[in-house]
């Protein structure tokens, strides 16, 4: 099978839609941040996905992906994170550098190369960031997680994922030791003055809410769901 029938901004608009949406539509001002567009450019894309049948618009052109929709998204993030995989594993490359590189990839390698890279790596089941990689039959393992700024004192957890859309984040957060499998302990959370004190890898690590957002975590002892 060869790439992709989806053109490049069709496929990023429909993984932007995953990646936003929690149980209400994604409002249009929402996904032109994430994206880097205009309001008015993100009006005109869903009209032609609303056509398409792969996003169904809802109050003031908000957006939820159809189930079609969301197939097709979850195809895109399966090729994005086997990429991110193959580029670290077998090329070496540092975890918060791929990123971009898979950006690019996931556009333009064939069905047949994507499943052979996956056959290659024995089918990870996540990317370097954490995040559970879709199946062959579009199957995402759900997990219950939280970011550490909403922890109480003394509670225990692991890191599971890490955002990896900021690239000077995901190297702090790799220096401090805030990566997908390090266990942590939350020393003290002063929510008034926003001040958190992580253990992590046997380091102490203050910092505020908005230095730990993109890092979430899974209490020792919570269920996956």
């Amino acid at each position: 099978m060869g790439a992709p029938a989806l053109s490049r901004s069709r496929q990023d608009y429909l993984k932007a839609l995953l990646q936003l949406a929690d149980r209400s539509p994604v409002p249009v001002t929402t996904l032109a941040r994430h994206l880097g567009v205009s309001a008015p450019s993100v009006t005109n894309m869903l009209a032609r996905l609303e056509d398409e049948r792969l996003v169904s618009l809802h109050h003031r052109g908000a957006a939820r992906l159809t189930p079609e929709g969301g197939r097709q998204a979850l195809r895109i993030v399966r090729r994005h994170r086997i990429l991110e995989t193959f580029l670290v594993r077998a090329l070496g490359l540092d975890w918060s550098d791929v990123h971009e590189d898979a950006e690019v990839l996931e556009h333009h390698v064939s069905e047949r190369v994507l499943d052979a890279l996956d056959r290659f790596m024995k089918h990870p089941t996540e990317d370097p960031h954490g995040h559970p990689i879709p199946d062959a039959r579009g199957r995402l393992a759900r997990r219950a997680l939280a970011p550490i700024g909403e922890l109480p004192a003394g509670a225990r957890a692991v890191v599971r994922e890490i955002r990896d859309r900021d690239r000077a984040r995901m190297t702090r957060w790799k220096q401090a030791g805030l990566v997908p499998g390090a266990q942590l302990v939350v020393r003290s959370a002063n929510r008034d003055d926003d001040v958190f004190e992580i253990e992590v890898a046997g380091r102490r690590l203050v910092s505020g809410s908005e230095g730990l957002d993109g890092v979430l975590v899974q209490r020792v002892g919570s269920r996956s769901t």
